[in-house]
């Protein structure tokens, strides 16, 4: 399958200056490796504070067009390789990846359970809410059809007492940065299709910075090895999201360093 790259340019929820340059700047060093042009959906908006009742409506357009572009990738039978500002951009791909691959496992690595839904959330970020949505907890208008069975959550650390009582009753499994290994995610996967998700805060924070960083969590080389003992063909998808940039350049290269090291076994170089 071909690798096809998509980058998300515009507003998803986003509640913080760098994710948009940050998608942007991830994006540009992928294309500098692979050779691939991107294809970029949306246009930049400052970030602000609102709740999901208002971000998602906003996002309607930008997400409308990522699902489009998904979809078209997937019925070409190639894979998208989606660099996203926020994890809210799932709303779009998830449903479409369900609908085209039925028996697909979600690899949601991310530390933390973006379950909750417009009951349970404490902070009315959209971005927390998105693995729920797919799975048919509450309707964003996007569609769901995710098997919360088939959904892994790897790496996770820092969830709601409800979500976390959501994610349990729907069976979605859990797993800690101390189980994330290799061994245990070829187990959970199987020989099924995988759609990967990677959320930057998932990693210790001091490696690739991501807005909602928190300690506990895995390095660079475990993301890498669990990326290199996945068979490529099982492989349908790979998003990235939340590498929040800076206004140093020095940094924002040695965080870029370290995410395509975690990635590079999923990429196809020059």
């Amino acid at each position: 399958m071909v690798l096809e790259l998509i980058v998300s340019q515009g507003r998803i929820a986003d509640r913080s200056p760098g994710a948009i340059p940050g998608a942007a700047l991830a994006a540009a060093v992928i294309r500098d490796i692979t050779g691939l042009t991107p294809v970029v959906i949306g246009t930049a908006s400052p970030p602000k504070t609102d709740d999901w009742s208002s971000s998602l409506p906003e996002a309607k357009e930008t997400l409308g067009a990522l699902q489009e572009a998904v979809s078209d990738i997937l019925d070409r039978g190639n894979r998208p390789l989606v660099v996203a500002n926020t994890c809210s951009a799932s709303l779009a791909t998830l449903p479409v990846v369900a609908r085209i691959n039925p028996g697909v496992v979600i690899l949601w690595i991310d530390a933390h359970g973006d379950f909750n839904t417009p009951e349970t959330t404490e902070s009315g970020y959209l971005g927390g809410m998105v693995l729920a949505a797919a799975c048919g907890c509450w309707d964003s208008g996007f569609g769901g059809g995710v098997e919360p069975t088939r959904v892994v959550v790897a790496g996770a650390r820092d969830i709601d007492p409800a979500e976390e009582g959501l994610l349990r009753q729907s069976g979605v499994r859990v797993l800690s940065p101390a189980d994330t290994s290799p061994e245990k995610i070829l187990a959970v996967v199987g020989d099924a299709p995988v759609w990967i998700h990677v959320d930057w805060d998932v990693l210790e924070p001091g490696y690739v910075p991501a807005a909602y960083s928190i300690g506990g969590g895995l390095v660079p080389d475990t993301l890498r090895a669990i990326f290199e003992a996945i068979p490529s063909d099982q492989i349908v998808g790979i998003e990235l999201a939340e590498f929040e940039s800076s206004d140093d350049p020095v940094k924002d290269t040695a965080a870029l360093s370290h995410l395509v090291h975690a990635v590079s076994p999923l990429l196809p170089m020059k």
